[in-house]
This record gives C-alpha cells, structure tokens and sequence, in this order.
C-alpha cells in the first residue's frame, strides 16, 4: 500500500510513477485523497460524539435515579447514541471505501525503472554460451518421457491438465535441484522456513496478490487460498512486528509447493513444465532497513544468478519495465534461462524489492537506532529457484544426440549418477 501522505503532498510526482505502468482511466488520485478526507472527516465526528456520551454516563453518575433531570439525561443519552451508531456506520463505510480505492493502486516503479511492458524490458548482461547441438534438439516432453522420467499421461489421470509425476531419476533430480538450493542458501546464514500452504485473506492481502489476484488462486472451502508462491508467506510471517534496527536485515528462504490457476492466456507452445498448475520453488526473502534496501536487492540477484552459474546453464538478466513487474513491486530483475528447444529465454527467477509496500499493508515496522519514530521496514523476495523451468533449461542444454542427459556436476552428488539414460 501506498503512503497516503505522499499522494497527498506529491500528487504530479505520484501520478508520473503510477502511469508508467497503469492506464490514464484507471488512475484517480483525487478520488482516492477524496475517500481519504471523507474518512477522517467522519471518523473526527464519531469519535467527538463517543467522547460527548462517555460524558453523559459520568454525568448520569452524579445524579439521583428517578429525579427528573435523570429522566431528561436519559432521553438525551438515547438520542446521543442513536448519533453515535449513525456516525460510526458512516465512518466504517467511509473507510471502507477509502481502502478499497488505496489498496487498488500498485507499487510506485523506481525512478530508473521505465514505463511499458515486455517490450521496453532492457537486458542487462548474458552469461555463458548457447549451446551446440550436431544433433536434432528434442524438447523436454520428448526427453522426459522417453527417459521414463516424466508422466504427463499419469499426472493429468489423477489431476487433470498441466500436472505431471516425476518418476525415478526424474524425481531424484527434481529433489537434486531443491537439496541444492537449501545447502546454498544455509551456506549464506539464511533461516530456512517451511510455512503452511492453506493461508488466510488477510496473508494475502498483506503480500499485495490481494484482492487483485483474487481469481487466480485455489481457495478452499472455509475461506483459505493455497499459497501460490512463499513469498505470500514470507511478506505476512511479520504482520503487526515491530523489530529493532540492530535485528535487520533479517533473510530467510522457504521451500513449499506453489499452486495457481493460471486462468489467464498463454503461449500454445508453452507445454508440459512450462506452465504448471503445481510447481516447487525454493523462496528467498528479506526484512530490510530503507538504507539496506538496495544492496539487499543486489544480494538476491547476485545469489539468483550463482545457482544458475553452478548448474551451468546459460542465462540472461533482464531489469522488468514498469507494467511487466507484479503490482506490488518497485523494481525487479529476471533470471531468464535458455530452452533450445524452443530458442527462447524463460524466466526461472524472479527478483524484486517492494520498498515499503507490502510493510504498510503487514504493519510491519522497526525501531531506528537512534530512538526515533518506528518506521515500515522494506521486503524483498527472490526465486531461488523455481524447479519447473530449471528443469526444462537442465534437460534440454545437457541432452545428448541418444537421448540421455547429463547431470550438473553440482547435481551428481545429490542424484547419485553423471547421466541419466
């Protein structure tokens, strides 16, 4: 959520911000600082006429019961509450719709971050070579089924579309790429968390996928959403904390499944793992102080980056332009891993800092050093990584022309094998 002071004292600078990534029409500042003024103006109200009817009650105190001017004081005070519940109802409708205005606006994009979608992303440097193949390039399906080591045809018996079993080596790789990515991160002092799947609204609003992104997640039948990422999670674990500086930055990465909809369009060539319903993903995250916000983000960058490089494959980094960053975020970098197959770069990590957007709407602050004001913390979150598409990138750009394929040489103590075949 955003600072409602800073709409208000810098509207024309606001406004600039949000229209790098929202429609002219759908951007109503006015109507928000409206809603805003209306809501305070009635909640002033409601709370003068609460504090005129506790007077009452001290006043009828002192006065003998039965008397006439109790009697009077009685009609009064029923007069005063019948004001009261009036101006309360308005004062709650009021703010209702005040949040609603407020929690429908996306993050502010970076100063550096340009306007647009895809189209303006900017790669910013590739890593490794594409490989050569003096043999024709199989896709992953392809691979994978002759392997034996993914079922498509199993996955959607028992689950329906975009679902797969990963079997034998193929599950033993799978498990490979996740055991890896826990070792790194413990490496790097990060606490691993394992969180519940099935959260609550009020964790998703926290994180910013709600209610926006309400349609695109599984909800159950007692109002909780299967998480479709940690960092859902992650963002909510610290709803209404109040750490001190000394204890930031504080980092922490979580293995869980991760369950979407996916009801929107997608490629017709994005088959098999491209595009899941259910996927694995090991997150990464961090509570940061303001000042720590942006060495934090080159951290997860850094760290995204060197899993890939230790597995090998080839990759390039591309800095999101402001409509192709998720609604919640200010900057983010992609990781985007090759498919031969498919000669394309897909995205296999996603690395963004959401400043303090998602604090605002956790309440989630610190406690300065110096004694000052408490003041909301920055989050910032990173795959690190999502197996899927690793997967694909892992079997196709070490495929050979018999159909078997190499393991990572990082990967070989963890599955057990060089090749699988």
């Amino acid at each position: 959520m955003l600072d409602i002071k800073r709409i208000i004292d810098h509207k024309e600078e606001v406004r600039a911000g949000l229209l790098k990534r929202m429609d002219p029409s759908d951007l109503d500042l006015d109507a928000v600082i409206d809603a805003y003024e209306r809501h305070k103006k009635l909640q002033q109200e409601f709370e003068a006429a609460r504090s005129r009817q506790k007077a009452f009650n001290d006043k009828m105190a002192n006065v003998e019961k039965g008397s006439d001017e109790f009697k009077d004081l009685v009609i009064q005070l029923k007069e005063l509450a019948a004001e009261v519940k009036e101006l309360e109802a308005e004062a709650n409708e009021a703010k209702e719709e005040y949040m609603k205005r407020m929690s429908a606006l996306p993050n502010i994009p970076d100063e550096d971050v340009v306007a647009g979608g895809k189209e303006a992303n900017e790669d910013i440097r590739v890593w490794g070579e594409k490989p050569q193949f003096d043999f024709p390039v199989k896709d992953h399906l392809e691979l994978g089924e002759a392997l034996g080591i993914l079922d498509f045809k199993s996955g959607a018996k028992i689950a329906g579309d975009r679902s797969v079993m990963y079997r034998g080596d193929g599950a033993r790789l799978e498990w490979a790429l996740l055991q890896f990515f826990v070792d790194e991160h413990y490496k790097d002092g990060y606490e691993m968390i394992l969180p519940p799947h099935m959260l609550t609204e009020q964790t998703g609003y926290a994180a910013g996928q709600l209610p926006k992104f309400r349609d695109d997640v599984y909800w159950t039948q007692d109002d909780h959403f299967l998480l479709p990422t940690a960092e859902t999670a992650l963002a909510g674990m610290n709803m209404d904390v109040v750490f001190d500086e000394s204890e930031l930055p504080k980092k922490a990465f979580a293995y869980t499944p991760c369950y979407r909809r996916e009801i929107g369009g997608y490629r017709t060539n994005e088959r098999g793992l491209l595009r899941m319903h259910q996927f694995n993903k090991v997150e990464m995250f961090q509570f940061t102080t303001p000042e720590q916000s942006d060495e934090a983000f080159e951290e997860l960058v850094a760290k995204a980056e060197s899993l890939v490089q230790k597995l090998g494959l080839h990759y390039k980094l591309v800095k999101l332009a402001a409509g192709d960053c998720s609604a919640g975020m200010s900057r983010t970098y992609d990781v985007e891993v090759y498919l031969p197959h498919l000669d394309r770069y897909q995205e296999a990590s996603s690395v963004s800092n959401a400043r303090d957007y998602q604090a605002r709407r956790a309440n989630t602050k610190y406690k300065p050093a110096d004694g000052g004001k408490a003041r909301y913390i920055h989050t910032l979150n990173g795959s690190g990584l999502a197996t899927s598409r690793l997967m694909v990138a892992v079997l196709e750009q070490n495929q050979n022309a018999d159909g078997s394929i190499n393991v990572p040489e990082v990967l070989r103590p963890y599955v057990g094998k060089d090749k699988i075949g």
